[in-house]
């Protein structure tokens, strides 16, 4: 990028933060948008808009210089509503395509980067897909619904070069940067536990309901697709799906990735010894919900314990905060989570620290898509603040303790192998099966 490119671009994106609250259509972005050089533009196209890839493609939208091109979901229902969504935005939607089929959108070649906000067992091939037709790509978490497809995902990445952020938006928030780099000064003194939570009441037990007849619009068989072939049932489709293992990983892969990729950051580990979980559906023994209700992970690590705690329907966990993270340390303990942190004083030491709160200054999804779209222009892929690898570091240990919680076992990691020391958890939980004709995917 030239000088002047550059400039244009900063000075864009520095008074556009102004308008964060403006519709992403209004004569104000207009304006900067024709300041962006052609080189410079980005055309957008998403795949999955029903949840965090609308939530996605808003914030995108905010960057100057950002187009949306094409939107692409196999349920037609929720391609109407958003069609609707965008005109109530200002966006010209009659210059949006429109497709059911991801890889029709990929092959447009005005398409320069694609958003993926599919449920989890399709983001691997869809990425994969995405780097093989030259795109640039924002994936939502976690990147992979198991081991082998966040290793494939990582393969893909590096041999067609093409930026990977992941939607772990909390590693472009100050604040959570802030409180590593307390961390990193050593005031806390010895952190022999961490300790991990999300309790989630907003978010209910399922009830049975029976199957029922694939609603009008939609595409049950691609929305399906390496997923094993069962009759509709709502239960497992927008949103729910996440409490099923063919689709997902439940609240360990929700919301874990999120809270206990910081564990890690703070203390700069990457993978454990050992691994061990129990929990089951204690709120609502009989929800037809397969992913724990209630779950309580333990990772050994070299010199601290890693503790992962979860339940849905209540709120009150640690701190009487319904999620957040705590670096437990012989001088005081730093809490950490979305609105902010704060160190508690260890009474009995002699070096006891204390640091009042420290509150969340900005909007971190919006900061992400910044970052997204400044590496694109860039190709620095140092300067992403959530590659491939680094979400698949943290999307694999999730997997661990959700493995851990199904075999029953406590697991042992081979870190120079990649693998448990059981060939039976390996043969059974690395690869999630795939049907309906799809295949792993080969990079």
């Amino acid at each position: 990028m030239s000088s002047r490119k550059k400039f244009l671009y900063q000075a864009s994106a520095l008074t556009a933060g102004t308008f964060l609250a403006s519709a992403t259509g209004n004569d104000v972005f207009a304006i900067f948008n024709k300041r962006i050089a052609p080189s410079d533009q980005v055309n957008i196209g998403v795949i999955g808009i029903n949840g965090m890839g609308w939530s996605n493609l808003k914030a995108i939208l905010k960057v100057p210089g950002v187009n949306l091109v094409a939107l692409c979901d196999v349920d037609k229902n929720v391609l109407d509503k958003r069609v609707g969504d965008l005109k109530a935005m200002n966006v010209d939607a009659a210059k949006v395509k429109i497709f059911n089929d991801h890889r029709q959108l990929l092959g447009l070649k005005e398409v320069d980067a694609v958003i993926i906000g599919t449920p989890d067992h399709w983001h691997c091939l869809q990425m994969v897909d995405a780097c093989q037709a030259g795109k640039d790509v924002y994936v939502e978490k976690p990147v992979g619904n198991s081991i082998e497809e966040c290793r494939i995902m990582m393969a893909a990445q590096k041999k067609y070069n093409r930026v990977v952020q992941a939607g772990q938006w909390q590693r472009s928030q100050k604040h959570f940067k802030d409180a590593v780099d307390f961390i990193g000064t050593g005031q806390l003194g010895n952190i022999r536990t961490v300790k991990v939570w999300s309790y989630v009441g907003w978010k209910q037990p399922i009830p049975i309901i029976a199957d029922s007849a694939v609603p009008a619009g939609v595409d049950y068989e691609r929305w399906l697709g390496p997923a094993t072939q069962r009759p509709f049932n709502a239960n497992r489709f927008h949103f729910t799906f996440r409490w099923f293992w063919d689709y997902a990983g439940g609240l360990m892969t929700d919301w874990g990735v999120h809270l206990l990729d910081y564990a890690l950051l703070g203390m700069n580990a990457t993978v454990p010894k050992t691994i061990s979980a129990i929990g089951g559906n204690f709120a609502a023994p009989s929800s037809p919900q397969e992913t724990p209700d209630t779950l309580c992970a333990t990772y050994q690590f070299e010199k601290f314990n890693l503790i992962w705690d979860h339940a849905i329907g209540i709120d009150n966990g640690l701190f009487k905060k319904d999620h957040g993270i705590a670096f437990i340390g012989s001088n005081g303990t730093l809490e950490l989570d979305r609105s902010g942190w704060e160190v508690m004083e260890e009474g009995r030491s002699a070096n006891k620290v204390t640091v009042e709160r420290k509150k969340s200054v900005d909007n971190g999804l919006d900061k992400h898509m910044e970052n997204f779209v400044s590496v694109i222009r860039s190709r620095k892929m140092e300067e992403l603040k959530c590659s491939i690898e680094a979400a698949s570091q943290i999307a694999i240990l999730s997997q661990m303790g959700n493995i851990a919680y199904r075999s029953g076992n406590k697991l042992y990691w081979n870190k120079e192998a990649g693998r448990f020391t059981d060939n039976s958890i390996n043969k059974k939980y690395l690869t999630a099966p795939y049907h309906n004709g799809y295949k792993l995917p080969k990079v």
